[in-house]
């Protein structure tokens, strides 16, 4: 599973290699840095405390933070930081931000419930690229279909009231992640085929290298209610969990 942390250090060296490019290229703020080292430098090398070299250190200190605030790219990490602080905060809180942030968009599919309703004829456009999200309005259950060239997937069916019987879930995927949601008490046969993936199924993990898989979950055979997932992707994981 990918985290935003990689995300965040990947964003932060950028930002650090571009401070450190705009201050090379940029004299004032080279002398201004370059002088509160020097002045740190004097105050720390004094074997003995002096009243001058307290002066000397804050005042090396003072020119460096100015140098330093001075580059707009040094802006730009600390505002990213305080951002990606911000968003752990609210995770860790409770809330699982980070689906929504914007180093994670990815494809959202919630399925809710209404009456039921002819769907004889019923069509729908087909999004192969780009971020989409399913289910702003209530509708009922039906079985679903998706392809996707490109781009992660969640598919959440804790809105939803599956009728007893074999419910269908496809999707062929070319490049990555779908994941699913299924409430507890449904019954679940997983058959995966991916020329290069990882299959996460509740408590289960392996890999693929040009398989295919088929599982089931532990109630499959006691449950009223059965859920068959087929998924087909060229290179992307699977994960099937709980809620």
């Amino acid at each position: 599973m990918r985290k935003p942390g990689r995300f965040f250090f990947v964003i932060e060296s950028l930002l650090l290699l571009l401070v450190i490019w705009q201050t090379i290229h940029n004299s004032l703020l080279l002398i201004l840095i370059a002088s509160g080292a020097f002045f740190i430098y004097l105050a720390l090398r004094r074997k003995k405390k002096a009243k001058t070299s307290n002066f000397k250190l804050f005042l090396g200190i003072i020119l460096i933070l100015f140098g330093l605030l001075s580059n707009p790219a040094v802006w730009l990490m600390l505002v990213f930081t305080i951002l990606f602080i911000g968003l752990k905060g609210i995770e860790i809180s409770g809330v699982d931000f980070s689906n929504y942030a914007f180093w994670n968009k990815k494809q959202m599919i919630m399925v809710q419930t209404q009456e039921a309703r002819n769907h004889d004829g019923k069509k729908k456009k087909q999004q192969w690229l780009g971020n989409e999200r399913i289910g702003n309005h209530v509708y009922e259950w039906d079985d679903i279909n998706i392809n996707v060239l490109s781009g992660d997937t969640i598919i959440d069916l804790g809105n939803t009231i599956l009728p007893k019987k074999d419910n269908v879930v496809l999707v062929r995927k070319g490049i990555g992640r779908t994941r699913l949601l299924v409430p507890t008490g449904i019954g679940v046969q997983l058959e995966h085929t991916a020329l290069m993936g990882t299959v996460y199924f509740e408590d289960y993990e392996t890999k693929l290298r040009n398989e295919t898989l088929k599982l089931y979950s532990k109630e499959y055979n006691e449950s009223a209610r059965h859920l068959k997932i087929i998924t087909n992707a060229l290179v992307g994981d699977i994960e099937v969990f709980r809620v």
